[in-house]
């Protein structure tokens, strides 16, 4: 039986726009029947060439997805789960904002609308952690359906107990929006890949994840070179083919 939990990370530059004619026929390359749960690609509206074959998670990215037009996207997407805040905690915004724009917003989202809710997606260092502490305190009394966050590194045991950590200081089902391994070393990271992959999948306390990113160029120069799941030319790396098709993972 096939465990549906890992979320394509799709960039928002593989669909066609204004002056942008992306690679959305990449999309026909996905398999939609292994692994693959759901598709982001960090805004609040869907994909053109999905075309309905996975679930879409529409993301409250920064606080502009609450003004008009995207809050109307959100507020009127047939999606049932919308994930709120991407590293607020390097955003230059506050626990307390995001938590007034929560109750003011998204906890009717979830009344009116019947959303389930993944709360900001935090970083994993000190102040994330600290961030995220102070947010959950200010909505104690209507929390998240969700815990968010992210993690980078290099060593997949450091990344397991940092996931252990969280899942013992909250009891909501983890979605892990954002993982990758930042070694240089394509080894390493293909190591990182499959020992988190597997790990995760195995684990009945994370709902889903999705590693960084299906994506033609490095987002920064933070990422790894070897983490890319896809080419400069829109077709998908060795590592998106293993992500997209196997289970259990397997080193190459």
């Amino acid at each position: 039986m096939v465990v549906k939990k890992r979320c394509l990370l799709w960039d928002w530059t593989n669909s066609s726009g204004p002056g942008n004619p992306g690679v959305p026929w990449a999309m026909d390359s996905v398999n939609f029947n292994g692994p693959i749960s759901s598709v982001s690609n960090w805004n609040a509206w869907v994909p053109p060439e999905l075309n309905g074959r996975a679930p879409y998670r529409p993301m409250i990215h920064l606080e502009e997805e609450l003004k008009a037009p995207k809050w109307d996207w959100v507020w009127n997407s047939d999606q049932p789960i919308v994930q709120y805040f991407n590293e607020p905690d390097k955003n230059n915004i506050s626990p307390e904002r995001a938590a007034q724009a929560w109750y003011d917003q998204m906890v009717p989202l979830r009344q009116q609308r019947g959303k389930k809710l993944v709360g900001p997606a935090i970083s994993s260092d000190e102040n994330g952690k600290n961030w995220l502490a102070d947010f959950m305190n200010r909505v104690s009394d209507q929390p998240p359906d969700f815990l968010g966050i992210h993690y980078y590194g290099t060593d997949g045991n450091a990344a397991i107990r940092y996931l252990e950590e969280m899942h013992s200081k909250y009891p909501q089902p983890i979605v892990v929006s954002e993982i990758a391994s930042i070694d240089r070393n394509v080894g390493s990271v293909y190591n990182f890949t499959v020992q988190l992959a597997n790990f995760m999948d195995n684990a009945d306390w994370i709902f889903e994840y999705g590693f960084f990113g299906c994506m033609r160029n490095l987002a920064d120069g933070f990422v790894s070179p070897d983490a890319q799941l896809m080419q400069a030319d829109g077709h998908f790396t060795e590592l998106m083919w293993k992500l997209q098709n196997e289970q259990p993972m397997v080193p190459p």
